[in-house]
């Protein structure tokens, strides 16, 4: 291949080669302090911000405006058995929580102890009304290629996997500056044991896609010399 245009490529491949992010979520992480100053209360006043606060990810990863992919180790559990959950959450316990939309973040329905997240952008999402909440109480509402949740609204991650074992593309809302990430609970996090290592990594687009302008510039050098 032309020099010039393995250069060009590079240079076109290099911004969408973004770095992964990896976080560890304890399963005290409570999603409805996202974004909420000290002192905040969420979970019927049994948690507090920062002790139960969720986890914030490397801004970084949402500049690029790609989608993004999860995939998480590890467990966290609401019992006092000392058994953990993985990442995908009890699928036998789906659960909404008490007192339902909170901080101006929407409710969910979702597998206990599951990993979700949600996006914020730089305002305290409590200023804001919650939108509508997402369902993923039965199988098929956890097993999408695609999601796009909007601002204030939490959603299911799991494992980031299709049933089939394809990696989910989670879609960044318009105006988002802010991503948390927490396990799911009824109320009262803040006696939750465990941790998630969850890895986040944008996904780039496909090969052919990022070298048709390199192809194109390229061409167009060469017809003008003709």
């Amino acid at each position: 291949m032309n020099t010039k245009l393995l250069l060009a490529a590079a240079l076109v491949l290099s911004p969408a080669t973004l770095f992964a992010a990896v976080v560890a979520v304890p399963g005290s992480a409570n999603p409805w302090l996202a974004g909420m100053p000290d002192g905040s209360t969420a979970g019927n006043g049994q948690d507090f911000a920062p002790a139960q606060s969720p986890i914030q990810v490397p801004s970084g990863l949402l500049a690029a405006g790609v989608p993004l992919s999860f995939s998480a180790t590890g467990g966290t559990s609401f019992r006092t058995d000392g058994s953990l959950t993985p990442a995908e959450g009890d699928l036998a316990a789906i659960t909404t929580r008490d007192p339902g939309a909170e901080n101006g973040i929407a409710d969910l329905v979702v597998p206990l102890s599951a990993l979700i997240g949600v996006f914020l952008d730089d305002t305290q999402p409590s200023l804001s009304v919650a939108p509508d909440r997402l369902d993923f109480s039965d199988p098929a509402s956890r097993d999408f290629l695609s999601l796009d949740p909007v601002l204030r609204q939490p959603f299911y991650i799991g494992d980031g996997l299709t049933s089939a074992s394809v990696v989910q593309e989670f879609n960044i809302p318009t105006g988002a500056t802010r991503l948390y990430l927490g396990t799911m609970d009824g109320f009262g996090w803040f006696n939750n044991i465990g941790v998630l290592t969850v890895t986040i990594a944008p996904i780039p687009e496909p090969a052919s896609a990022l070298l048709t302008l390199p192809l194109l510039a390229l061409t167009t050098r060469r017809l003008r010399r003709a």
